[in-house]
């Protein structure tokens, strides 16, 4: 059974910017799925028109049954949303946080009170329900963030870049409890990230998706399968150095026709070259390179990642952004809760 089903959904903004290209996906129930790409790649406006805050240009979706344009208030009634930017109230307690989230679903009283103390232990933060959210660590405000999309028993949650700006302790954490919350309700989550080892991790199928278009959809082992076997990875310079390019070439040119080579892709002055066996490849490639005068200064062998995956589709890899630069409308945002 499918909980999200999109059929050509685009949108274009001002200026002819198309931020989302006719995308076609679904969204199995009771699965992770993992929407993965670079800053800028339409994540966010994907994961706004399918929880009916934007609206799409043209194309449709179908939310829990639900078209999103023809029944927004509905849908809304079955979701719940987890912004990049964490919405509590840092002048509340974490009960007030929930507590006010759960009014706005229109929960009883009753019903709240048990929605807390079963969310407070979910997400692990039992013991401080109580206390100002200005005393809590990035790491306890994101999954108290978490625990107000859930308030409501939602059918499907969506959680944009859950961890993004957090330090790698913290984020393995969040992972923990995004992993534990699948299994301990059942609920469908699509995750947008630009980590790729978050997406390896905790996605049943992942969808990648850049310049607003999904260029690849699978599982992570069937996604890095399409490789069709290991990466040897070759370089001799710096990234923008005049002789990369003559590198790359005369190295594809040396390599080309091998039987033993897949294929082979460039970028960031390093050339990456797929092989069925790199352990037994490798030395043979350092045999013609060097019969043929090339220096390589540095050569590895790995598994095929999810990055791999990204750079044979569009010929770059992905590179994880830590911090974002602060928006006009964030900067809003935080005066409003001062």
């Amino acid at each position: 059974m499918s909980i999200i089903e999109t059929n050509q959904l685009t949108k274009i903004y001002p200026g002819n910017i198309r931020a989302v290209d006719s995308i076609d996906f679904e969204v199995k129930a009771g699965e992770v799925f993992g929407f993965l790409g670079p800053n800028g790649a339409g994540k966010t406006t994907t994961i706004k028109m399918l929880n009916t805050l934007i609206q799409p240009t043209s194309g449709t979706a179908v939310v829990t049954g639900i078209d999103i344009v023809k029944s927004p208030a509905e849908v809304r009634k079955n979701i719940g949303y987890v912004a990049q930017d964490v919405g509590v109230d840092e002048y509340a307690t974490g009960r007030e946080n929930l507590a006010l989230y759960g009014r706005f679903y229109r929960l009883d009283g009753q019903t709240i009170k048990h929605r807390v103390k079963e969310l407070f232990e979910l997400v692990d933060l039992t013991g401080y329900e109580d206390k100002i959210v200005s005393t809590y660590s990035g790491g306890m405000r994101k999954r108290l963030d978490i625990a107000m999309g859930l308030i409501h028993q939602p059918q499907l949650i969506f959680l944009d870049e859950p961890t993004v700006g957090l330090d790698p302790q913290t984020r393995v954490h969040i992972w923990d409890y995004i992993s534990s919350l699948a299994k301990a309700m059942g609920i469908t989550i699509f995750l947008t990230t630009h980590y790729m080892e978050e997406a390896d991790r905790l996605a049943d199928r992942i969808a990648i998706i850049d310049l607003g278009k999904i260029i690849a959809l699978g599982t992570p082992a069937e996604l890095k399968q399409s490789i069709g076997g290991d990466v040897v990875t070759l370089s001799t310079c710096e990234t923008g150095e005049e002789q990369c390019e003559e590198f790359i070439r005369r190295t594809q040119a040396a390599l080309s026709n091998k039987p033993f080579v897949l294929g082979t892709q460039a970028t960031d002055g390093e050339l990456a070259v797929y092989v069925n066996k790199g352990e037994s490849a490798a030395p043979t490639i350092m045999r013609l390179l060097a019969n043929e005068g090339i220096e390589v200064e540095t050569l590895s062998v790995s598994k095929p990642s999810l990055d791999d995956v990204f750079l044979k589709y569009t010929g770059r890899t992905i590179r994880a952004q830590e911090g974002t630069a602060t928006t006009f409308a964030q900067m809003q945002r935080r005066r409003y809760r001062r």
